[in-house]
């Protein structure tokens, strides 16, 4: 091989030039070699020369060897030597080092592109290893790196397509493009069509009761979806087992090979529901022999909700403990508070519910009910202390025992005052001593009595010392829109009704009184059956009659006071005469100016 730099340098290129361009010339020409006629770009054979230090020298029939970089021999390949024949792309003539640019990589990539191409076609089936996770998808060796998009990696989109790294796929080629050279795959449609094919006969076989083989593919907090083979079934989490599991993770992991029962299929939407547990007698077959009603079992809480805990009796056999089956007398806010998951328990069986798979169990049905002995203890007429423990707007709560309450109604509080809200007489948490009226035992409830302590007033003292048309004074307690409450004593009021306010018409109670007024007023009527007193301020026709003298007299009064101090006095004939038919007779008046006779 003739190197041309070297003739540079000895300033003899020019000498030789002239001596190839003569006939005797043509054995130097062979001597310093022609250059082939290859292309930039284009794949050349080549040999290799020898090896210089991470560099191999390749002769590829040009006037200067190229280089080519040790690492594109691969480590499971032989190391190259010298003599051993190459195949390389000529990226270039001759670099700044004068040196021929050569890659053996590129090259092939070429060849493997080309055989590719050949081979293959859009809509064929290629088989490949994912070597890379890149942007958007994967990177798939089929001789060259194809892509293969996230979204055509499965039916569902993996949660990581990292997984699937060096794991051998097949796929189908979606798009060549030889200008870029770049081939896109999908995995996705090649699963969808041998899954259509599939479906199609699996839903011509497939039927309620049969037992098949499937792969768990998905599992959510409902369940697991299970690949029969064309078609997904749904594994429901109530259909795994038939005791109690927190996640279908408990039962099955993706890729896990079940057998399943069909147990429904609805072929026009394609659809099928499936089970593990059928496979197995349910535990409820029997169930009224193994828990009769009444009987007492023992069971253990697993778990606790608001309005309940839930008791496992056996494997796939719980029952309901309501919150209002845990204490004859305690009031319970909430289940924990007697009770926690992993608690043995003692409870009887209340009911069953073979359809439904329901069991009602009781928890205070191990201890006697108090309310049995309540008619007993507290019979009508007894005198009982309790403390208040609620208020509300129609009575109290009184706690007799613990859980045992009993109601003191706003009626039974006062014979006499009008009570509005019990928090008028009682505070909550208040020790108060009442007296039992009735005991409803099947109803659970006591009705208690403040007033009936006292004698009622109303059956002899209100009447005996209130008559209809005494004059009295109370003090005005409450304005209402009908009239005035008068307080008449403590605890006793009358009802000053609007129309006997006045002689005259009121709109309002306002116009005349206030509370806290001091008023005189007349009884009207005792009502001892009503319990009531009516009261007036209007005035009787005597009293009006009476009223309208006194007020003419104090008129004829003043006015002949005021006579006697502006005129002379006259004679007492005159005054007399002057009166009248009011003066007991006689003339009105006399023309004789002579006194009258004695």
């Amino acid at each position: 091989m003739v190197d041309r730099n070297l003739l540079r340098e000895f300033d003899i290129e020019a000498e030789l030039q002239s001596l190839l361009a003569t006939e005797s010339g043509d054995a130097m020409g062979e001597l310093l070699g022609q250059s082939p006629n290859y292309d930039i770009g284009s794949i050349v054979p080549g040999k290799v020369v020898e090896i210089v230090g991470d560099q191999v020298v390749v002769d590829v029939g040009f006037k200067s060897e190229g280089l080519v970089p040790l690492y594109e021999w691969d480590d499971t390949e032989p190391r190259p030597q010298p003599g051993d024949p190459v195949e390389v792309l000529l990226e270039g003539m001759e670099d700044e080092t004068g040196e021929v640019v050569l890659s053996r990589k590129k090259a092939h990539r070429m060849r493997a592109w080309e055989n590719v191409i050949s081979r293959h076609k859009e809509g064929d089936h290629v088989k490949g290893k994912v070597t890379k996770k890149i942007k958007g998808g994967l990177l798939v060796d089929i001789g060259v790196n194809v892509f293969l998009p996230a979204s055509q990696v499965d039916i569902r989109r993996p949660p990581d397509i990292g997984d699937y790294i060096d794991r051998d796929i097949e796929c189908v080629i979606l798009k060549i493009d030889e200008s870029r050279r770049n081939i896109v795959v999908s995995r996705r449609k090649l699963i969808e069509t041998v899954r259509e094919e599939q479906k199609k006969n699996l839903l011509s076989e497939i039927e309620p009761g049969q037992v098949r083989m499937g792969t768990v593919k998905n599992i959510a907090d409902f369940g697991a979806f299970v690949d029969l083979g064309g078609i997904d079934g749904l594994l429901h989490i109530t259909d795994m087992c038939w005791g109690r599991i927190n996640h279908p993770s408990d039962m099955v992991k993706i890729d896990d090979q079940v057998e399943v029962m069909v147990l429904h299929v609805d072929k026009d939407r394609e659809k099928i529901a499936l089970g593990l547990k059928q496979k197995s007698a349910s535990p409820w077959q029997g169930i009224e022999n193994k828990y009769p009603v009444a009987s007492r079992v023992h069971g253990e809480v697993v778990n606790v909700m608001s309005y309940g805990a839930f008791v496992k009796l056996e494997d796939g056999i719980e029952g309901l403990v309501h919150i209002s089956e845990m204490s004859w007398t305690k009031r319970i806010n909430h289940p924990s508070e007697l009770v926690a998951v992993g608690d043995q328990i003692e409870v009887v069986v209340l009911g069953i519910n073979k359809d439904k798979q329901e069991i009602s169990l009781g928890m205070k049905q191990i201890q006697s009910n108090p309310w049995d002995q309540v008619a007993q203890k507290y019979p009508s007429g007894t005198t009982i202390e309790g403390t208040v423990r609620n208020l509300t707007n129609y009575g109290a709560f009184i706690e007799i025992e613990e859980g045992i309450d009993g109601l003191l109604h706003i009626s039974d509080m006062s014979w006499t005052r009008k009570i509005g809200h019990p928090n008028e007489l009682l505070e909550k948490g208040q020790k108060v001593v009442c007296q039992v009226l009735s005991v409803d035992q099947e109803r659970k409830r006591i009705a208690l009595g403040l007033k009936q302590l006292k004698q009622d007033p109303w059956e002899t003292d209100i009447p005996d010392r209130y008559h209809p048309n005494d004059v009295v004074t109370g003090k005005v307690t409450k304005l209402t829109n009908f009239g005035v409450f008068v307080e008449l004593e403590p605890g006793l009021e009358g009802l000053l009704h609007i129309s006997e306010l006045a002689d005259h018409k009121v709109e309002s109670p306002e116009e005349i009184v206030k509370v806290g007024d001091e008023i005189e007023v007349k009884i009207l009527r005792v009502d001892r059956g009503e319990r009531k007193i009516g009261l007036s301020r209007k005035k009787s026709a005597e009293e009006e009659a009476e009223a309208e003298e006194e007020a003419q007299q104090q008129q004829a009064t003043s006015t002949s006071a005021s006579t006697s101090t502006s005129t002379p006095p006259k004679p007492a004939t005159e005054s007399r005469e002057l009166k009248g038919g009011l003066g007991g007779g006689g003339p009105l008046f006399s023309l004789g100016g002579e006194p009258e006779a004695e």
